[in-house]
């Protein structure tokens, strides 16, 4: 059923007609859940430090992560302490609990590990945003909300949307006869729009994911992928745009025999065995799954936010600013 979505969503495929009157409600009830919320019918949190949401207004993967990476690790270089919430999807915990790079992923979800050991940056995961911000209002300069747009409950000082450049907006319907959480107008409304990949449009600040290099499994015994130049791998990536992943590999001259797992997907040793010696490459997201895992030829690619510099060093001026003020 996801399958057919994603191609009915972002692929051109035919179908869907019948959820178009599924996604009239669903606007209608988002657009009045948000006019509650800016009328005062329903109140805000505020949490006494100043709260800086990324979030995208599609399902699936836009880039979020590796942007929240980068801005946590900025911002500490310029002297800030930060704290990371995150609703930690695909973990069990109900919350607010904190993320501790050791912390079971099935517990607390896979991106909230990555992000404690990327940037460590405290982390706590929870279905009330404001509850797993209170718990690190007392000790951090700044809280960055993961995923946090539509969490309008959380009160925020700056709102940052990220769009996938390649697939935008899908067919540009709401869910669920599209990808889309809010209409696209939603993102003239934030502070700051980051397109990843594709083409920035006007008013629009462009970021790429660099790749860095490939670490194994259990050893941390880094390569570099031109090391697989030429080589035929497996290719693991359980993410929201797993497309992005392997492309990143052919455009490397790597050649990824395509494994592509839900988004969140939990994984099991016998996941990474496909009866044969080649390599096999995977995410980051889905290597946090894997600790204690075998770590023979299996490998991670680690990749980083590249910025526009000018855009860029604009935003963190705003965000120091802001957390100066607080």
């Amino acid at each position: 059923m996801r399958a057919w979505l994603e191609r009915v969503w972002f692929g051109g495929a035919r179908g869907g007609g019948w959820l178009i009157p599924l996604a009239f409600l669903f606007g209608a009830a988002t657009t009045l859940r948000r006019h509650a919320y800016r009328a005062g019918w329903l109140s805000r949190a505020h949490i006494g430090r100043p709260v800086v949401v990324i979030g995208n207004l599609t399902v699936g993967g836009s880039g979020k992560t590796p942007l929240t990476v980068w801005l946590a690790l900025q911002l500490k270089a310029r002297g800030l302490s930060v704290g990371i919430v995150s609703r930690g999807y695909g973990g069990a915990s109900r919350g607010p609990l904190r993320v501790e790079p050791s912390t079971d992923p099935r517990l607390a979800g896979d991106e909230p590990v990555l992000l404690a050991r990327r940037t460590g940056a405290p982390v706590v995961v929870g279905r009330d945003r404001v509850a797993a911000a209170r718990l690190l209002a007392g000790e951090v300069d700044l809280v960055i909300a993961d995923d946090g747009l539509q969490h309008y409950r959380l009160a925020r000082e700056l709102e940052i949307v990220v769009v996938d450049g390649v697939r935008r907006f899908g067919n540009g319907r709401l869910l669920p006869a599209g990808p889309l959480r809010e209409r696209p107008a939603r993102a003239a409304e934030a502070d700051f729009v980051i397109v990843n990949g594709g083409t920035a449009g006007a008013g629009e600040i462009a970021m790429s994911l660099r790749p860095g290099d490939l670490v194994a499994l259990g050893t941390g015994a880094r390569r570099t992928v031109a090391d697989f130049a030429g080589r035929q791998v497996h290719a693991l990536a359980g993410i929201g745009h797993p497309a992005r992943f392997f492309a990143t590999l052919r455009a490397a001259g790597v050649n990824p025999i395509e494994h592509a797992l839900a988004d969140h997907a939990r994984l099991v040793p016998a996941d990474l065995e496909f009866g044969d010696a080649l390599p096999v490459l995977m995410t980051e997201k889905d290597a946090v799954k894997c600790t204690g895992f075998p770590d023979r030829g299996r490998y991670w690619l680690e990749v980083s936010a590249d910025i526009e510099p000018i855009f860029g060093e604009r935003l963190l001026a705003r965000l120091v600013a802001l957390a100066k003020r607080s």
